[in-house]
């Protein structure tokens, strides 16, 4: 492999190939190994050189994005990252692909302002490189080191305490129901599947943060509803957290928990990308340590990066338990990884065995003088 990471782009539209390949080319870490306009193109390019990572459109002439997917992924497993304007109306589509094995999905890129061209640079080429250090077929990629990138913390959307409040408030949270947060990336959208289709349908409420486009994490949400036993939509503010419930943060805003009495509500809010990320895990996990201290367990599973990092720390200190997704099972060991070397992670295990601690976790907290 190069020192760069190769992309090869498949789109249609002229227009959408030039201005991924300058967004990609313009990023030190990465390549445009060749664009093409459909699957046979593309397939041609394939058969003289094998890219580290491709960026796939659904809708394509002569075949359609989705039956490519499956043909790459049955003859030759290359990780592929969806980059398509679809959502609402090829909502099944898309999780079909992830389905398939596409290990992201990027909105197509907005250049209608400076901000929106910013943003979309931003998440293409992090998904670029989450997805060339994906493992694919079970084999773990070896993609060049990447250099850790300038990036705001939560503190751009809800300050830090300090340790001396940290102490105080840990004394004074009460005893409320137990509250499960989950961030995931790169990979995250099969994990969280596998995990929430274990569960029954009596368990604690979840929160997730899954690095997802907007409009996108809907059509996540109605996809996971329709296989799991738990309820699973994405979340709107103010909205109330209920057991057998799973909010999902809407793509291209935070989530945070907010404590109303006893119970538990989510705020949306818009803000600056923290960690790289909107929504970012580091702002669920923070909000969480905060508000519910040891009634929440905190989960970080695959991803690329470090987001979440930070805050499952948090959410340790404040008395959490908290869990790591293995290297084994996941399918980018970044931000489980960067927990763990942090000293976030209470306990790492694989996948599944995930489901289980969050029900063990909601029985003993429903037990009076054992909740952790």
């Amino acid at each position: 492999m190069s020192e760069k990471i190769r992309v090869l782009i498949i789109d249609d539209s002229a227009s959408v190939r030039l201005t991924l390949s300058d967004i990609i080319s313009a990023d030190p870490d990465l390549e445009v190994m060749a664009t093409a306009s459909d699957p046979y193109v593309a397939a041609e390019r394939i058969r003289q050189e094998v890219p580290d990572v491709i960026f796939l459109d659904i809708e394509l002439p002569r075949m359609d994005g989705l039956t490519f997917l499956r043909k790459i992924m049955s003859q030759r497993p290359i990780p592929v990252v969806i980059c398509s304007s679809l959502a609402e109306a090829g909502s099944d589509t898309f999780m079909q692909a992830l389905e398939a094995g596409a290990v992201d999905v990027v909105a197509k890129p907005r250049v209608d302002t400076a901000q929106f061209l910013n943003e979309s640079r931003m998440r293409i080429c992090d998904a670029a490189k989450g997805a060339a250090h994906a493992k694919m077929g079970g084999m773990k990629k070896q993609a060049p080191a990447l250099a850790v990138e300038s990036k705001l913390t939560a503190d751009a959307i809800l300050p830090a305490i300090s340790e001396t409040r940290r102490k105080s408030l840990i004394e004074r949270i009460p005893v409320t129901e137990p509250i499960i947060a989950i961030g995931a990336s790169t990979g995250g959208t099969e994990a969280l599947r596998e995990i929430l289709e274990a569960l029954p349908a009596a368990c604690p409420p979840i929160l997730i943060v899954q690095h997802m486009p907007e409009k996108f994490t809907s059509a996540f949400a109605r996809r996971l509803d329709a296989g799991c036993a738990v309820s699973v939509r994405e979340a709107q503010d103010g909205e109330l957290v209920r057991p057998g419930q799973v909010l999902l943060a809407p793509g291209n805003y935070h989530m945070m928990l907010v404590r109303n009495g006893s119970r538990y509500t989510v705020k949306v809010a818009d803000g600056p990308h923290v960690s790289r990320h909107r929504p970012s895990v580091d702002v669920l996990f923070r909000s969480t340590a905060q508000t519910a201290g040891r009634n929440a367990l905190g989960i970080i599973l695959t991803g690329m990066g470090d987001d979440g990092a930070r805050g499952l720390l948090e959410m340790r200190e404040m008395g959490s338990p908290t869990i790591a997704q293995d290297e084994e099972t996941s399918v980018v060991f970044g931000m489980p990884k960067e927990a763990i070397q942090r000293g976030a992670a209470g306990r790492v295990l694989p996948l599944a065995r995930i489901a289980d601690e969050i029900v063990a976790f909601g029985h003993k907290a429903a037990r009076p003088g054992e909740h952790v």
